[in-house]
Parts: C-alpha cells; structure tokens; sequence
C-alpha cells in the first residue's frame, strides 16, 4: 500500500487531484494515534499530515494559534504554555485507551472534535475552531473562517470539518482561539455517592453561579470507592470563595475534600484519557444523552450485559465498558440510550467494527443531507471510505 506525506499544501492538491484521476481510496491521517476509531478503512493508499507540520501564527494578545495540520498537539500546547494559555477543550488523549503509538496531531484534534472535562465550560473543539484550510476531493485549496472571530467568512464550513473525521477534506492548517491559563485550579471530592445522588449534586453544582470547568462521577468499583469530581479554575480569591458556597451548596450529599496540585490534576487525566478501561479487552462505548437519564441508561444496559461505566459532562457523557464479543452490546446499549441519545464505539476488535453501526445511525433525512455534503465534498468517494457510515 502507498503512502504519501506531501510537504506542503500545493503538494498536497496535486497527490489528491491525481488519486481522483485514478480513483484511488485514501485512508487520512495525522498521527495515527486514533486510527482504531471508526469501521474499518476501506482504502487502497494512505495521505499522511505528517509532513505539514510548524506553528504559523501565534497572536498571544489576540488569544489565537493557527498550525499546519500535522503539527503535534504537544508543540502547540507548549507553545501556548509559554505565553500562560491553553486550547480551552482540554482534548483526549487516545493512546492510553487505545494502545496505539504516534503523536496526536492539531489536525486530527480538528477532525475528530476531540474534547475533554473542559467542555461544559470551554465548549467542544468545534467551538474553538475559527478557520480551515483544506485540500478537497476534486484538489482544489479551500480556506474557511479567519483568524479573529468578527471574520465569520465560512464559519459554517469551518464547523462541518470539525468532526468530520477526515470524510469530506484533507486539513492543511487550523486556527484555534485560545484561553489564559487560571491561576488557580481545585477540585472537590465527594465520597460515596450512587450514581442517581452524584447526578443530582453534580446538576446542582453546574445549575449554580460558581463556574464549574469538570464535572465528572466514578462509581464504585471504577479505580477505587465512588468519587464525584466538580472542579472550580480562576483567580485564587475566587476559588476560595466558591469552594465555600459550594461546600455549603452540597451539604446535604456528603462532606467534600478539596484536592488540588498534582493529585488532582492526575484525576481529571484519568477522567479525560478514559484511564481506568485502559488495558482491558472490552469494547468501549462512548454514549451522550440528557444528564438525568445517565443512571437509567446503564441501569438498563447492565441488566441485560456485564458493564463498567463513568459519567463526564455532569451526567451527559458516559464511559461504558462491555463485553468485545459478538456485536458488543450494540443493540442493548442504543435501545437504552433512545430516544434522543448517541453512542460511538471507539473501541472494539476490528471484525466487531465491521459488523455493527460505529457511529450513531443517523435517521433517513439526515442520512440524505450527509451523503449529499461528502458528494458535494468528495465526488469521487477518496476520503476515508466507509469509515463513519457503510458506504460514506
């Protein structure tokens, strides 16, 4: 199988123009490090990012990056580091729970929308994604957004590509808006809550003034005694003061213990990273639904299958781990999350990922405005084929 790792965007252009001309299937990548998400590629060569790497704009005061695509991430978040700022999605790191090798990419962070605990604060990856450029099916050089946020020029283009997964275009170059580093960050542990009381306290907690930035729930049995994380980031005085409100906001769950440093950073990695179903052999689900319904959700699920899960996102995110055989559960795990939930398969054997549905399956009309957006993008069906739904 080719590979091709083309050094610049003109280059890039002239390798997809020629595979359109043969018609050949091109499996995208940046790193690597995700490549076990997703159904099967069905490709007969590889376009790597590898090659469009270096930072090309970093404007501190104006609180924005741009970087080629195959930039590592961890470049771009030490740079951002030296000026005291941060991506405010906090993305996920795959490799621990995947196993696989490489260096994340800012592209692929793009690509994938991948974002962590920070969310409910911060906003997804999409969210701070302001501009694109990317090489289509057809060839041709597209530029989307811009560098400051007043540019919308294409803002909407620049939304489809972020959790496109590599389906519609090839990214060249990406530009992030970025945050200040807090000066301060501190998490309060509550002890021994079942899942149904840490959703309550954790609603409770985001439902206040007092600026949650994490919130995530550890059943017990789930790397130790349950645990309910609800972290609190800015200027030292004010945390003082929202730690106290909110001691005082939840006393009636249980009696919190505020953590910070180190400890309570390695917590909130393991919570981001997905740490605890790491090395395991089980499929891997990654289900959203409305944060109430979280607790009935893998109630149901464990009735009928042995399960592991944990809660991100107050509730609305949910880690579960399930038994890899036969179709890992797909039917239990989507009939308990309907209506009006999703889930991803992000890891399971690859002969479980060609035989069920990866991504939530969408519904008839949505399934139309999808494929026409790849025809619209991808004519000739180059990018990643098959990788997201059968056939797209």
């Amino acid at each position: 199988m080719s590979t091709y790792q083309p050094r610049s965007e003109a280059e890039a252009a002239i390798l997809i123009g020629e595979a359109a001309a043969r018609r050949e299937r091109l499996r995208l990548v940046g790193g690597g490090t995700r490549a076990g998400i997703g159904r099967p590629a069905q490709d007969e060569a590889t376009l790597s990012a590898a090659g469009l790497t270096g930072i090309t704009l970093y404007e501190p005061a104006e609180l924005v990056i741009a970087a080629r695509a195959g930039t590592p991430l961890a470049e771009v978040e030490a740079r951002l580091a030296e000026g005291g700022q941060m991506l405010p999605f906090e993305p996920m790191d795959h490799r621990p729970l995947l196993g696989s090798a490489g260096e994340p990419t800012i592209g692929a962070v793009a690509a994938g929308n991948v974002s962590g605990p920070r969310r409910i604060a911060g906003g997804a990856a999409r969210d701070s994604l302001i501009g694109v450029r990317f090489v289509n099916g057809r060839g041709e050089a597209v530029k989307s957004g811009g560098r400051v946020m007043k540019n919308v020029t294409g803002l909407d283009l620049v939304k489809l590509m972020a959790g496109s997964w590599g389906t519609l275009g090839f990214l060249t170059e990406v530009t992030f808006k970025v945050l200040p580093v807090p000066e301060r960050t501190a998490t309060l542990a509550l002890a021994g809550l079942d899942d149904a009381r840490a959703v309550e306290a954790m609603s409770l907690a985001l439902g206040s003034p007092f600026e949650i930035t994490g919130a995530a729930h550890l059943p017990e049995g789930i790397d130790g005694p349950a645990r309910t994380l609800l972290r609190i980031e800015g200027f030292s005085a004010s945390v003082d003061y929202r730690l106290g409100q909110l001691t005082r906001l939840l006393r009636g769950f249980a009696a919190p213990e505020t953590v910070e440093g180190e400890a309570a950073a390695a917590r909130w990695r393991a919570v981001r990273d997905v740490l605890p179903f790491v090395g395991g052999g089980e499929a891997v689900w990654r289900l959203s639904t409305a944060p109430g319904r979280g607790p009935a959700v893998t109630a149901a699920i464990a009735a009928s299958r042995p399960a592991r899960w944990f809660y991100d996102w107050g509730g609305g995110l949910i880690w579960l781990a399930t038994p890899a055989t036969g179709d890992a559960g797909a039917a239990v795990v989507r009939a308990a999350l309907a209506p009006g939930g999703h889930a991803t398969l992000v890891r399971a054997p690859e002969s479980v990922r060609a035989a069920v549905p990866v991504f939530e399956p969408l519904s008839e009309p949505l399934m139309r405005i999808t494929a026409g957006l790849k025809a619209a993008h991808d004519p000739a069906g180059l990018f990643n084929p098959g990788r997201m739904y059968a056939g797209i």
